[in-house]
C-alpha cells in the first residue's frame, strides 16, 4: 500500500518538475501534420512544422495516461499512428561520434537495430542484431532519416503489439507522414537536440487538439 501510493505522488511530482517540453499538437486523430513547440522554464524558445504517423494519431503509454475518449484510437504496432500521449525523452543518436550534447548520445554503429518483432524477448528495444530475430530496423540507415534522432520513450514496458521504436527524426521529405515517428526539417532537428539537457528532464506532449485544455490544467506554465 505504501509502494502504490509513492508510486502515484512521484509522477506527478516527475511532470511538474519538466523544464523542457516538446509539445506537438495536431488538429485531430487523422491528420499527419502536426505543430511543435519547444519550451523551456514556460518560456517558448522554438517552433517548427513536424510530420507524425501516415494514418495520424493514436493513444500510446507514456508516464501519464491522459483522458481517452471510448472512440479514439490506441496506437498498435504498424498502425502507421504516432503515439499520443507524455513521454520521456532519453537519448541522442547519431550515425557520427558526439560528446557535446546534453542528453546522452548513442552511436548507431552498422550493427545496432531496433526491434518490432513483438513476440521478440527483446521488443522495442536497441540492441546489436541478434541472429533470430523475425523484424527488426537498421539505427544505422542508407537514407539521411536516422542521420539524427532522439528516443522518444513510448511503451517503456514493452506491452506486446502497442508499438516499438518510435523516435524523433528527420523528414524523408517535407510533408510525408511517418510509420509512427515525428519527424522534421533537419535544421529544426539540430536545434531541438542542442537544446536538449537531461537535468532538464525533457518531456514530449504529443496530442490532438482537443486535449490542450487537460494539458493546461498540468502545465499552466506554458499558455
Amino acid at each position: 500500500m505504501i509502494k502504490t501510493f509513492l508510486i502515484l505522488l512521484i509522477f506527478p511530482i516527475f511532470l511538474l518538475s519538466s523544464q523542457q517540453i516538446l509539445l506537438v499538437v495536431a488538429e485531430d486523430f487523422n491528420t499527419s501534420k502536426a505543430n511543435l513547440s519547444f519550451f523551456e522554464d514556460g518560456k517558448l524558445l522554438y517552433h517548427a512544422d513536424v510530420n507524425i504517423g501516415k494514418n495520424g494519431l493514436g493513444w500510446g503509454l507514456g508516464i501519464k495516461k491522459l483522458t481517452q475518449n471510448i472512440n479514439e484510437p490506441l496506437k498498435y504496432e504498424g498502425d502507421n499512428k504516432a503515439p499520443a500521449g507524455i513521454f520521456q525523452l532519453s537519448n541522442i543518436f547519431g550515425y557520427g561520434y558526439s560528446k557535446k550534447y546534453k542528453l546522452p548520445f548513442l552511436h548507431t554503429s552498422k550493427k545496432l537495430i531496433c526491434v518490432d518483432d513483438a513476440d521478440s524477448s527483446f521488443y522495442n528495444q536497441v540492441i546489436e542484431k541478434e541472429s533470430d530475430l523475425k523484424s527488426f530496423e537498421y539505427m544505422q540507415r542508407k537514407d539521411h532519416q536516422y542521420k539524427y534522432g532522439v528516443i522518444v520513450e513510448h511503451n517503456k514496458m514493452a506491452i506486446k503489439k502497442r508499438g516499438s521504436c518510435i523516435f524523433l527524426h528527420i523528414q524523408k521529405k517535407q510533408g510525408a507522414g511517418t510509420a509512427g515517428c515525428t519527424s522534421m526539417r533537419e535544421e529544426d532537428l539540430l536545434k531541438i537536440i542542442n537544446l536538449l539537457d537531461k537535468k532538464k528532464n525533457p518531456l514530449l506532449i504529443q496530442i490532438p487538439k482537443h486535449s490542450l485544455l487537460e494539458i493546461k490544467k498540468l502545465y499552466p506554465e506554458l499558455f
